[in-house]
């Protein structure tokens, strides 16, 4: 399926949030929306992505 990953097309497998951050590498403490929505972290595994998702994955940032 075709999805914009951080503002880039990105052609995926994953049918959840939670596949979609497993096959990026995504791992740890991350934040994440899908289609401008906040997605809670324990919600990721039931989220369905679909064709023309607008996907935005943050993770914080530390230093001082």
């Amino acid at each position: 399926m075709k999805i914009v990953l951080n503002g880039e097309p990105r052609n995926v497998r994953a049918e959840t949030l939670s596949d979609l951050l497993e096959e990026c590498g995504y791992s740890g403490a991350v934040a994440t929306a899908v289609n401008e929505a906040f997605v809670a972290s324990n919600l990721r595994i039931a989220h369905k992505l679909t064709d023309g998702d607008r996907v935005e994955v943050v993770a914080p940032m530390q230093g001082g």
